[in-house]
């Protein structure tokens, strides 16, 4: 017939939803910020990541940013029907607006405290970087503090998806610890 729609494999949500999630669990906040994360594999991995280590949401910039299409749903496996992703203006805005509401902000990049020595049983949100150039200077500036992953190989950098993992599951490490 020659008509074809286009549209998101799963309906954005907001921060306030984020929040009203991990609120109806009676949890601190648990979010992962993309800072111009694009290839939807990374974006559908770190969403099924942090679903199913029991993170509350999500949030991805309205522009330079992955979006919520097939090959994103697919790599996550189903956890877009469990998990918000909520779409913001931009990261600074995003990263006022939990900071404003008692959400501490950790910037994944090189050079940061060690995220093992780093509390994580607070209200928090990692934002992971863009896969070649990582977080952007702004973020950096805005964030509560830089965490880092230590690292003992040759290459200096980790998949986007993978940091965010090993990032959530240290927090839910010292969370079940407490």
């Amino acid at each position: 017939q020659g008509i074809i729609a286009l549209g998101a494999a799963a309906e954005y949500k907001t921060i306030e939803d984020i929040l009203a999630l991990a609120a109806s669990r009676g949890e601190k906040p648990l979010l992962v910020l993309c800072d111009g994360l694009t290839d939807p594999h990374n974006l559908g991995a770190i969403i099924r990541s942090c679903e199913v280590l029991g993170g509350h949401g999500v949030v991805v910039p309205r522009h330079r940013s992955a979006g919520l299409n097939a090959a994103c749903a697919k790599a996550a496996a189903g956890a877009l029907e469990h998990l918000p992703v909520a779409k913001c203006a931009n990261m600074a805005t995003a990263i006022k607006e939990l900071q404003e509401k008692g959400v501490f902000i950790l910037a994944a990049d090189m050079g940061g405290q060690p995220a093992e020595k780093i509390d994580f049983d607070m209200p928090g949100s990692s934002v992971i970087g863009a896969e070649g150039s990582g977080v952007s200077e702004g973020v950096r500036k805005a964030a509560d503090l830089i965490v880092s992953i230590p690292q003992k190989g040759q290459i200096n950098s980790l998949n986007a998806s993978n940091a965010a993992a090993i990032l959530l599951y240290e927090a839910v490490r010292q969370r079940i610890r407490r």
